[in-house]
């Protein structure tokens, strides 16, 4: 197995940041997170902004800290493949997981993210390395987007066998109720990154995830 997708698979809290502040403050931050137990870090611009997507990528890159968490990439393969980075992670509507596959080589992280069974399964099947499902609860970030609420939790933890991350309003205050349907690794984007200390709520969700 490459190093990387080993990683992945003891991997448990995954974080996604906006590339809006300055290269420099980005890798401050993520500094900080990883070293307090953040393991995937996702890289999103919505704006198609390629070169300062690409420039925060190279910079994080080339910088990671001991700790060396996985970096993923949103949507854009070709920063990806162009920054080294460890994946790319794609939505329902974006390049399929084998074009991606094709552009990035095998070694390379691919995930996915399914709003439903049917889409895990899919995606599975497809040869993605993991899923994220959600939105789980109503998040700013996904306007337009309805929160899938837990039901399907049990289900895709029971008939996926690749990592599943549940995503979509997850913080401290409804883990618990994550963790009973049987899925103990989260994505998350403001929980940490617009905490007043982002790495000490970094630290906690992952003392959290943890626990049985």
């Amino acid at each position: 197995m490459h190093s990387k997708k080993k990683q992945l698979s003891n991997s448990r809290l995954y974080c996604i940041v906006d590339v809006k502040k300055r290269p420099l403050e980005i890798k401050r931050l993520l500094k900080k997170i990883t070293s307090a137990g953040v393991d995937i870090v996702q890289l999103r611009e919505k704006t198609e902004q390629f070169q300062r997507l690409l420039t925060a990528a190279k910079l994080i890159k080339a910088n990671s800290s001991k700790t060396k968490p996985i970096l993923i990439i949103n949507d854009r393969v070709d920063i990806a493949r162009l920054s080294s980075a460890d994946g790319v992670h794609l939505g329902q509507s974006d390049i399929t997981i084998k074009d991606a596959r094709k552009i990035l080589g095998p070694g390379k992280i691919v995930g996915i993210s399914c709003h439903s069974l049917a889409q895990a399964k899919r995606a599975q099947a497809s040869g993605a390395d993991y899923i994220s499902i959600g939105p789980i609860y109503k998040t700013p970030t996904k306007k337009g987007v309805p929160a899938i609420g837990e039901r399907l939790l049990s289900e895709v933890s029971n008939k996926i066998n690749i990592p599943v991350f549940a995503i979509g309003g997850i913080n401290r205050k409804n883990l618990d109720k994550i963790k009973r349907k049987g899925i103990k690794r989260i994505a998350v984007h403001r929980a940490i990154t617009r905490a007043k200390n982002p790495a000490g709520e970094a630290t906690r969700l992952k003392q959290l995830l943890r626990c049985n």
